[in-house]
């Protein structure tokens, strides 16, 4: 593996020498050291992939999805050399990290065949003598800066659709974790991407993310992270008239109806909320449980919070890691902090670790009494931390988690289908869980509502999210 930049087909380091030490989430150690660029390497990455990007458009959706399906062929060879990567860069329990590798070869595999379905359509005519037609084509040089809390699905959910379109790609990870991105950049070149179809780099955010919006060789840009950075990109893109994806996270709630399985829905709450600490973009965070259940509901999942084991992921008893860096867990302990203040209840965890001296651990933790104002009930917590209060009426519960300004995932317990048909009718999220706490898959759309920004990613509109319709009307 070379833990490098790829531009133009050359693994390379940073042309000013820069460096920056990956660390260990759960050791406080530096994992290794890789380059750190900034705007050469990006204008370089571009103006490979403008070079390049008409020759790859030109090649069959067979063609390109052959190569594609050799990525995910390599993913699933080279599993005991990845997820260890993964593990050591984000923290998250070996499991999880092939889990994550499974997925994003899946992404692969879809878009091979997705790409050879990218139909356009022939349109009836008015006039005898004219024929009109609406045709699919690449977007054109695609723009990715992802997060670091799923180091190799995010990069892959991007790179592949984008890829199978037609698209020459430069991609950004995010440099607290690039090493499974650039162990995923080794895959594609050994897969026999062309040189310059897909650039990485690595370094300055925004010297290259200032380069990616000021080119006019870049047709768009999709980025995975926070809502403060969303609202700057969207402000530099105005400038150019930049196509834009933006998935922002969310602050997802979960209801759970008085006819639903206590045990079951218990168990999945704990399996969801504190997978990779808590750090997803769709993890359950504020639970509402009716009435009848509140007390069971809670004394549940402090059971079942109780059998996780915390510690490094790759010790395979480990079934959670640690958050990403000091900094996440400080913010995770202001979070708690001010839920004790405004009345919040510690019903399990609310600390650091005591038997782990090293690393950014921080215990799994359930806090009820929850209210409105409580920073945990109306920001995104990101860390492993779960809400819970209660409601009467199925109106109540549906507002009580409409009334957030994020959009991206919302989650039903019920066996009552009229309740779950009214529920995720009325949820605005763009992604609704009947019973089920991990809806993400290659073959579904994957994307937001209000504030957690627009654009889908996986199924046909992942695809189409990087193509364009183009109007024909000929006289023949």
């Amino acid at each position: 593996m070379r833990f490098e930049m790829l531009i133009d087909g050359q693994w390379q380091g940073a042309q000013d020498g820069g460096t920056w030490d990956v660390i260990n989430p759960a050791t406080e150690e530096v994992i290794t050291t890789v380059p750190f660029g900034g705007e050469a390497e990006a204008r370089a990455a571009v103006d490979a992939a403008h070079k390049a990007q008409p020759g790859w458009a030109a090649m069959t959706a067979y063609q390109r999805g052959e190569i594609l399906q050799r990525v995910a062929q390599l993913i699933h060879q080279r599993m005991d050399e990845l997820a260890p990567i993964l593990t050591r860069e984000a923290g998250k329990p070996l499991a999880e990290a092939r889990g994550e590798w499974t997925a994003s070869a899946d992404l692969f595999s879809w878009f091979a065949e997705e790409g050879k379905r990218a139909y356009g359509r022939t349109i009836p005519a008015r006039k005898a003598e004219k024929r009109l037609l609406a045709i699919s084509q690449p977007v054109g040089v695609v723009g990715t800066i992802t997060a670091w809390n799923f180091p190799a699905y995010l990069p892959a959910r991007k790179w592949s659709a984008a890829l199978a379109a037609g698209c020459a790609v430069v991609g950004r990870p995010s440099e607290l974790a690039p090493l499974s991105a650039m162990a995923l950049a080794n895959l594609m070149a050994e897969a026999g991407i062309p040189p310059g179809v897909f650039n990485l780099i690595n370094g300055d955010p925004a010297a290259m993310a200032r380069v990616m919006f000021e080119s006019p060789y870049v047709d768009k840009i999709s980025f995975t992270g926070s809502q403060a950075v969303g609202r700057l990109l969207m402000r530099r893109a105005a400038d150019g008239i930049k196509r834009l994806a933006l998935e922002l996270g969310g602050s997802a709630p979960v209801l759970v109806f008085a006819d639903a399985d206590v045990e079951q829905a218990a168990k999945a709450a704990v399996q969801a909320k504190f997978r990779n600490a808590g750090q997803v973009c769709i993890s359950p965070s504020q639970f509402y449980i009716h009435e009848d259940l509140y007390v069971d509901f809670l004394a549940a999942c402090a059971q079942e919070a109780g059998k996780l084991v915390v510690g490094n992921g790759l010790d395979p008893e480990t079934t959670m890691g640690p958050v990403i860096s000091s900094a996440a867990r400080e913010k995770v302990e202001a979070f708690v902090a001010d839920a004790v203040d405004q009345g919040g209840r510690i019903v399990f965890g609310g600390e650091r670790p005591a038997h782990l001296e090293k690393g950014f651990f921080y215990a799994p933790t359930i806090i009820t009494d929850i209210a409105p104002s409580m920073r945990i009930c109306c920001e995104e917590v990101f860390g492993p931390v779960m809400a819970v209060g209660k409601f009467k009426t199925v109106e109540e519960a549906i507002q009580r988690a409409n009334d957030t300004p994020f959009g991206l995932a919302g989650y039903i317990f019920t066996r009552d289908l009229s309740i779950a048909t009214r529920a995720y009718e009325q949820l605005r999220f763009g992604i609704v869980g009947v019973n089920d706490l991990v809806p993400a898959t290659a073959e579904g759309p994957f994307g937001p509502m209000k504030q957690s920004g627009f654009g889908r990613e996986g199924a046909v509109e992942g695809l189409r999210e990087f193509m364009e319709t183009k109007f024909v009307s000929m006289v023949v």
